[in-house]
């Protein structure tokens, strides 16, 4: 399973009164003042108040229900981090967002079996990277296109306890890549406060990869801004061992280091 765990990494985080573009999760633009000619580095560690949706099976046992809110993530994770970075140059950029989770939970609930309660371990790291290129600029704000792919990797174990099914446990690990466009967009409101967004969507290992995100931000300076929004993203995968159909949304913090 994968995105279950994005949603559930905890750390920190975080477009255009002139030419560049920062990046938020999952590559959202800030707004800071470069030449066109100048290179741009930034990144953003941030924080995703997310909570989580969805199905999951492994090696032919019963499918299992997820419903978690944040609160519940927060006491099952065990270990997480997510970070976001990019390299601009003009209208070219180079964007990536990497993200770990490792949780505990047992608060998974059987469908359509016979058990009392269905313990749920998972670990995912998730890695994106992609370039972008300005489509549409003006005065206030700019339009970029993007295209990448995803890289997936995660470890499930699921464990019945209690009824028929007590006892039974079974444990898979997939890989794959997924390939993904979309565009991401910033524009001032004033000198210090834009809204920015970003829309993705893909597929290629999974059925669907989507990530979506929308907020709103204040320079403090040039080299500092801060971000408050909300992100939603779903994840559609299944092979011949292991299944998982997960949506994860809810507001996302955080801040831009621009250098």
């Amino acid at each position: 399973m994968k995105p279950h765990l994005i949603a559930i990494a905890l750390l920190l985080a975080v477009g255009f009164q002139a030419e560049a573009a920062d990046m938020l999760p999952p590559t959202a633009p800030v707004p800071v003042q470069q030449d066109s000619d100048e290179l741009s580095i930034s990144f953003s560690p941030y924080l995703w108040i997310a909570g989580i949706t969805g199905d999951t099976a492994v090696l032919g046992l019963p499918e299992v229900h997820i419903d978690e809110s944040f609160g519940d993530i927060l006491k099952d994770i065990d270990i997480g981090f997510m970070g976001a970075g990019e390299i601009r140059y003009g209208d070219l950029s180079v964007l990536t967002d990497i993200s770990y989770a490792r949780i505990t939970s047992h608060s998974a609930t059987p469908r359509g079996v016979f058990a009392d309660e269905v313990a749920l371990k998972q670990e995912t790291f998730s890695g994106m990277l992609a370039v972008g290129y300005t489509i549409l600029e003006s005065e206030g704000g700019h339009l970029d296109a993007l295209a990448g792919a995803k890289v997936w990797w995660t470890e499930t174990t699921i464990s019945f306890r209690g009824g028929p099914l007590g006892g039974e446990s079974a444990r898979d690990e997939a890989v794959w890549v997924d390939g993904l466009v979309g565009l991401r967009g910033v524009y001032s409101i004033t000198p210090e406060i834009y809204l920015t967004g970003v829309a993705l969507v893909g597929a290629g290992g999974a059925d669907l990869d989507w990530d979506v995100m929308a907020g709103i931000g204040y320079k403090w300076k040039e080299s500092i801004s801060a971000v408050a929004g909300y992100r939603a993203l779903g994840v559609d995968y299944s092979d011949s061992s292991l299944k998982n159909d997960i949506v994860q949304h809810g507001p996302i913090l955080g801040f831009v280091f621009h250098f």
